[in-house]
This record gives C-alpha cells, sequence and structure tokens, in this order.
C-alpha cells in the first residue's frame, strides 16, 4: 500500500510540489505539440528592398520623394532632403535614376538612400547621411566644410530657421497642408479613407512635435521674423557670387539652399499661402541661384 503526502488545508506546499506544478502550469499539451513539432519555429533572412520597374537597371538608383513621372523626367524631388542630395549629385557629375520610394521602404526609415551601380552585387545601401563622403570617392570632388569655416554656421540657419519655416508652412498651417502636404504624401500614399486620415493627423502632430522642441509654443510670428532673417544672411553670404563661398562649381551648401529656395519659388507645388515666397522674393541674387541650379535639371 502507497503512502500519499497530502498538504493539509492552508499549508504552503513544499518546493518540489510547487515546482511541479509551475511545470504543469506552463507545459504545452500533448497534442498541441505534437502540431508545432511539424512546424518548427525559422529564422527567416532580412527582406530584400522592395522590387520595382527600376530593379533591374545597372545605374547608380538614388531613392526618393518623387512620383513616377517626376522620376522617369529626372525633376527636381518634391522633398527638401530629398532635393538636396538629388542636387548635389548632380552638381558633382554622378549619373544616377531617381526611383519613387517612401520612408517606409527605406532600410533606414529616413530619404533619400542610394543604390551604387558597383562593385557589382553589392545591394548595401549609402544613407544620406553618407552619400557626401561616398561622392566624395567617386569623383574626388572636395569636402567644402573644410574649405570654409563659415560652412556649419550657414548651414544652421537651413537647419533651423529655415526647416522650422518649411514645416510650419507645409504642416501646421491647414490651407497649405491641405492643398500641398495632404496631395504629395497622403493622398499619393494610399486610397483608404481610414489611413489617409491617419497619415495626415501623423505628419501634423510630427511637425508640431518637431517645433515644439525649441519652443513653449507654436510662434508663426517669430518662425516668419527668423526665416526673414535667414534670407538676409544668406543674400548678404552669395552677394554677387554666383555659387556661393566662391565655389567655380555649386556644392553641397548651394544644393542645401536650391533644396528650400526652388520648392518655396516652385509654382507647381500649388501654395495656398505664400509668405515664405514673398520673403525670399525680396533677394533677388537668391531668386537667380535658384534659377541658374535649375538648369541642371
Amino acid at each position: 500500500m502507497t503512502s500519499e503526502r497530502r498538504e493539509a488545508p492552508g499549508q504552503a506546499p513544499d518546493n518540489a510540489t510547487a515546482a511541479a506544478r509551475a511545470r504543469d502550469f506552463f507545459s504545452v499539451p500533448a497534442p498541441v505539440k505534437r502540431i508545432f513539432d511539424k512546424f518548427p519555429l525559422v529564422t527567416y533572412p532580412a527582406n530584400d528592398l522592395p522590387y520595382c520597374s527600376w530593379s533591374n537597371r545597372q545605374g547608380n538608383r538614388l531613392f526618393v520623394f518623387t512620383d513616377a513621372a517626376g522620376a522617369r523626367r529626372g525633376r527636381p524631388s518634391f522633398n527638401p532632403q530629398c532635393l538636396k542630395w538629388q542636387a548635389y549629385l548632380r552638381f558633382a557629375g554622378i549619373d544616377f535614376d531617381i526611383v519613387p520610394s517612401s520612408n517606409h521602404a527605406s532600410p533606414t526609415g529616413a530619404l533619400p538612400f542610394l543604390l551604387p551601380a558597383l562593385p557589382v552585387g553589392n545591394n548595401a545601401p549609402i544613407p544620406s547621411s553618407k552619400l557626401q563622403k561616398w561622392a566624395i570617392e567617386q569623383v574626388h570632388c572636395e569636402e567644402e566644410q573644410q574649405l570654409n569655416t563659415r560652412f556649419e554656421v550657414y548651414a544652421s540657419l537651413l537647419d533651423h530657421r529655415i526647416r522650422n519655416a518649411w514645416l510650419y508652412a507645409l504642416y501646421v498651417d491647414s490651407e497649405n497642408f491641405d492643398a500641398v502636404a495632404r496631395r504629395l504624401y497622403v493622398d499619393a500614399s494610399t486610397t483608404n479613407p481610414a489611413v489617409r486620415a491617419a497619415l495626415a493627423l501623423q505628419l501634423q502632430q510630427a511637425a508640431r512635435a518637431e517645433l515644439l522642441k525649441t519652443s513653449t509654443y507654436i510662434d508663426a510670428g517669430a518662425l516668419e521674423a527668423e526665416v526673414g532673417e535667414a534670407f538676409e544672411a544668406l543674400s548678404t553670404l552669395l552677394g554677387d557670387s554666383v555659387h556661393f563661398f566662391d565655389r567655380p562649381n555649386p556644392g553641397l551648401f548651394d544644393a542645401s539652399v536650391f533644396a528650400y529656395t526652388h520648392l518655396i519659388l516652385d509654382e507647381k507645388m500649388g501654395w495656398k499661402r505664400d509668405r515664405l515666397g514673398q520673403l525670399l522674393r525680396r533677394h533677388e541674387n537668391l531668386v537667380q541661384h535658384r534659377e541658374r541650379l535649375l538648369k541642371f535639371f
């Protein structure tokens, strides 16, 4: 006759009993285990970049915000960050094809990025943070940040004052958002009304959050005053020169300025409130600078 140890009511089980119960609780039932034994877990390799009609081309491919027609004709991107590097590579004399893309398709989560033609079989994308270094290696052009100590000072005008005014004009201003940003970024991404509404809200919230990083509230008047001062400073820096910093050929800083001035002055953007354009047109040399660089496209 076997003896069985029973626990008294209210008595805590010993360690062995508790461990056995834990194993029983977390164990997989035998029928379910047999099913999973037939389908073991597998770690799949990372997905390849999305395939499109440009995938079989042999040249350099720059993935930017644009539409199919703009990509075929090499038109400037409607996104300042993309246009900056698109213009810079043009100015450096590097050939490439434009591929319409989005942040969701980018390996880094942001555009632009480039797939180089060489070495053959190399599918490693080059993010925007490394595009200048890559371009210098391709054509042995000069790195202008090292040639002029004022580069970073004036670049901050573009990265902060002008960019903030752009974010406000494009995303926070409701009329411009509906006429420009919604058409370019929202409606072009999906036809689902619910997704469109969510994406539109996400874009506007992201812009507001970015503006609130440097201010406790969004002051449209202050942003307008700051961008006006930035345009005046850039106009003074350019002076009567053809390119910034008296370069014989346009460089990265020229491309950075062009990325904003072209889109601000481009009538095809469809601006409803053109306050940035009004401020920019006060400086004729900046307008002419934009027109000269537009000929590259």
